[in-house]
């Protein structure tokens, strides 16, 4: 295993190894998507045996919001690379005659990529798709909150590729610590809005450009028309895939006055489809990550009126799908991102009202609507900045490859999926190419007799 003493030299080869330029051929690049391809399907039954130990997910959540994720990110990547690494022809100005101007795009170079523990596997390998497909060199360090996936991770990169050219360190903070002193040429960094700002800072230190994918209290509105079966059916999937640990799970909901008992009806009615009437119990249900995070959100069931679940089970990190009312706007579970299976409740007595109550907050990584007004729809996405979200459902605006994933403001910044992961990865370099044959003489001085004409032209 790779220890913090060894990454200043590590680094370095990784630096020659990417001005040797042998990242940059389009069969390069394909090659390695073919290899990373090959490699997570051999080892398929180590990475739903480690999401498994780490997050009780079952092999079915696995395959969706992990593997089956970064196999369709890989498929996307493979057949439009070569189409977005041709150069991008843009018109040039009468003035800069005659001439063609092209976008070329380049890779940055060295990339870090530190992921998360909520969904470790796929937020490791699906920025790794983009780094490659950019021709980049990339480091990833895996979450060490879940330790069986960050190895399997390692051992994957370890057995698939040139550690000149990818490879993954494990270990906890003074790891992290010890690649953030390194100079990188982009890092990716997925987690909370608090590790974001260090990353940022370390970065400033060299002037490396960032892609920061953090979270937020991500809103969910339900309006007076929508269709509350639906809609109640796709909340709940939403808000408990994972046990609620996504960073676009609906982190509060915003029903119309008077809603609450039906609300909560369907939801209990879904819970018991989903996960059995003893979730415990369920193989579809997951675990909270870590004693710490267990303790935190135990800590939250107080601050609020628990009309659904609230059971817990230390031992085994289990905490019930809750449903809260009445929660205290000036407490945790109303000022931090829950990330977690309790989903508070709180009812609006007009759409503006709403409205306002998640414009006077920080801007979310996520936001939601449900309801058949057009209206009311587009005030909803015209008032209210965030990263991405959905109409009518939660979550699966994430799977479509031609929309970018990420934050804005405290949610992040930057994007990534599909095209948008290549160009996160990439440098515009612009250049303008100009024929020999002609050569406009108004450029040249003595400027006073041609000023005329350079007003005319350029006026």
């Amino acid at each position: 295993m790779v220890t913090a003493s060894a990454i200043p030299q590590k680094a370095a080869k990784q630096r020659a190894f990417f001005l040797s330029q042998k990242t940059k051929p389009y069969e390069f690049r394909m090659g390695q998507l073919d290899r990373l391809m090959a490699a997570i399907r051999a080892a398929e039954p180590q990475i739903f045996q480690a999401l498994k130990a780490d997050l009780g997910k079952s092999m079915a959540e696995s395959f969706l919001g992990e593997v089956g994720f970064v196999y369709e990110e890989i498929r996307f990547t493979k057949k439009h690379l070569k189409g977005w690494m041709k150069p991008q022809k843009v018109a040039t100005p009468l003035t800069l005659a005659v001439g063609s101007s092209r976008i070329h795009y380049e890779p940055l170079g060295t990339s870090l990529i530190i992921a998360p523990w909520n969904y470790p596997f796929q937020l490791a390998m699906a920025p790794l798709v983009g780094a490659i497909c950019a021709g980049n060199c990339a480091v990833i360090k895996p979450s060490e909150l879940a330790p069986a996936t960050s190895r399997v991770v390692a051992d994957i990169i370890e057995k698939t590729f040139d550690s000149d050219y990818v490879w993954a360190i494990e270990g906890a903070v003074e790891v992290s610590t010890a690649l953030l002193n390194e100079r990188w040429d982009h890092i990716f960094f997925t987690g909370s809005t608090g590790v974001g700002k260090v990353v940022m800072k370390a970065a400033a230190d060299h002037l490396t450009p960032v892609t920061l994918e953090l979270g937020g209290k991500s809103p969910c509105i339900v309006d007076s028309d929508a269709d509350l079966d639906v809609a109640m059916r796709r909340i709940t999937w939403g808000k408990y895939f994972n046990a609620g640990q996504t960073c676009v799970a609906p982190d509060y909901l915003l029903i119309p006055k008077g809603w609450q008992n039906q609300v909560v009806e369907r939801i209990s009615a879904n819970l018991d489809k989903f996960f059995t009437t003893d979730p415990h119990a369920s193989r579809e249900y997951s675990r909270i990550i870590t004693d710490r995070h267990f303790s935190r959100l135990e800590g939250m069931l107080g601050q609020g009126n628990i009309l659904v679940g609230g059971k817990t089970d230390k031992a085994s990190r289990f905490i019930a799908p809750t449903v809260l009312s009445q929660p205290r706007l000036d407490q945790p579970l109303m000022t931090e991102e829950i990330f977690g299976p309790l989903l508070p409740l709180i009812e609006y007595d007009s759409f503006d009202d709403a409205i306002k109550f998640v414009t006077q907050r920080e801007k979310p990584l996520a936001f939601y609507y449900f309801g058949k007004n057009a209206e009311h729809r587009a005030k909803a996405i015209g008032s209210v900045s965030f990263g991405g979200g959905c109409v009518n459902d939660t979550l699966v605006h994430l799977s479509n490859p031609r929309l970018p994933f990420g934050g804005v403001g405290a949610s992040g910044m930057g994007g990534y999926h599909g095209w948008f992961s290549f160009e996160a990865f990439s440098h515009r370099k612009s250049v303008l190419t100009k024929a020999t044959w002609f050569d406009l003489p108004l450029r040249y001085p003595p400027y006073e007799k041609n000023f005329a004409w350079l007003r005319r032209i350029m006026g």
